[in-house]
């Protein structure tokens, strides 16, 4: 693990320490205690399902100034020695999440895009990620089967696993946009876990590739702060760059058209 060894170890080892503590008498009641949850646990699950959110999303997101990874796992590593490893855990959410009233478990506030990006996993982009048994997560093998039952009951509608490769072409991408496409950026942070399956190489000279070694995922999307690395600077003039040179191209070809007496506009 790029941040830290004994943290992956701690990781790993908390998901049976959890069911343990869970399985005993007051079990939930000690794990709310102790994750300072927002309402009493009703199963391991919440606390496990709130862990697991977390690790991914702070990898996914894993940009800067604050690097969610770097700070999870300096809280674990960081704890006082002789902390157990619940504690250690503990201490990870905290310096991710600030030591707030509560954590788990608490009220949400739902975004369009949270909302509508799980419609769209549902209706058109099924992306079939499981966990397998070389992780520090517990083994979570996808299930279409679930998947599909878990959509239906959320949305009222059954996935199409195969329409986005069948629409997109994306069983050999680079064939497809090669001849087909144009005015494409694949940016892609390889911090970001997602970039393993990200285009990284130009296919042509207007489907380009832009990667940073420290990016995350939609990082150069955000707004511009004083605090942005150089790199992210750079990264972000140089797409702009790409962006203005294909609208010159654009207005170059319409006035060569106008130019022509055989074109004509309404």
């Amino acid at each position: 693990m790029e941040a830290s060894e004994t943290c992956y170890k701690t990781i790993l080892q908390s998901w049976s320490e959890i069911h343990r503590v869970a399985s005993q008498p007051n079990g939930l009641v000690t794990l709310s205690k102790r994750f300072n949850t927002c309402h009493l646990l009703k199963q391991a699950d919440e606390l496990i399902n709130f862990l697991r959110l977390m690790y991914g999303y702070g990898a996914q997101y894993n940009q800067p100034p604050k690097y969610p990874v770097n700070a999870i796992c300096g809280g674990i590593d960081g704890a006082s020695l002789g902390s157990d490893i619940l504690s250690r855990i503990y201490a990870g959410v905290v310096a991710l999440k600030g030591n707030t009233t509560c954590t788990v478990n608490g009220p949400t506030n739902e975004s369009e895009t949270t909302v509508g990006w799980r419609w769209q996993t549902c209706s058109e982009m099924v992306i079939p990620i499981g966990i397998g048994n070389d992780t520090m997560f517990e083994p979570n093998p996808f299930n279409l089967k679930r998947y599909v039952e878990g959509c239906k009951n959320t949305f009222g509608v059954s996935p199409r696993p195969h329409w986005i490769t069948t629409y997109y072409g994306a069983h050999n991408i680079k064939l497809v946009l090669g001849r087909f496409g144009s005015n494409i950026i694949f940016s892609n942070g390889l911090r970001d876990p997602y970039s393993i399956g990200g285009v990284l190489e130009n296919i042509s000279d207007s489907i380009v590739a832009v990667l940073t070694v420290n990016g995350s995922h939609c990082v150069d999307l955000l707004r511009a702060n004083e605090s942005d690395p150089e790199w992210l600077v750079k990264q972000r003039k140089k797409e702009m760059k790409i962006i203005k040179r294909w609208i010159a191209q654009y207005y170059a070809h319409l006035h060569s058209l106008k130019d022509n007496p055989n074109f004509h506009t309404k």
